[in-house]
């Protein structure tokens, strides 16, 4: 293994097809903050975090300098089917954040279930992002593994 320095995470790109519906979205109903919002003359640098970590999520919109306009249409249709990953956050108390995404009209994809490392819930951002809200059980890895293999899945 090479030594190469690297000390954390700092930003994750989130592929969004409006910067303003976005912004709303994660401040709004996810209660992310702002930490940058840059026009570079060839993209809007915006970026979003959960207040008091220093990992932040890119909205960063679809097309821009890195795709030529057949690509970004694929683009597009591929983040609207929810195809290009998600994002997995964690909640303090995910029935109380399950009701006020609910209440508020936000997609959900699947209600609260309770699993070995913990419970949680399914929603879509407005353009297909997958997002996963988790309040985790405590339990370590092994002990995760050892009920998921108690209980037959593979």
């Amino acid at each position: 293994m090479t030594t190469n320095h690297i000390t954390s995470l700092h930003l994750r790109s989130v592929p969004v097809l409006d910067q303003d519906e976005a912004l709303d979205f994660y401040t709004t109903h996810l209660g992310f903050e702002v930490r940058d919002d840059i026009d570079l003359g060839f993209m809007r640098w915006l970026t979003v975090g959960v207040p008091g970590q220093d990992t932040a999520l890119l909205l960063e919109l679809v097309g821009g300098p890195q795709h030529d306009e057949s690509t970004a249409k694929q683009v597009r249709e591929l983040v609207t089917k929810g195809a290009l990953g998600g994002l997995f956050l964690i909640s303090d108390d995910v029935q109380a954040t399950y009701a006020a995404l609910r209440d508020a009209g936000v997609e959900i994809t699947q209600e609260p279930v309770e699993q070995p490392y913990g419970t949680d819930f399914g929603i879509r951002d407005p353009f297909g992002n997958h997002v996963r809200i988790n309040q985790p059980s405590g339990a370590a890895a092994g002990e995760v593994q050892d009920a998921y293999d108690a209980a037959g899945a593979r």
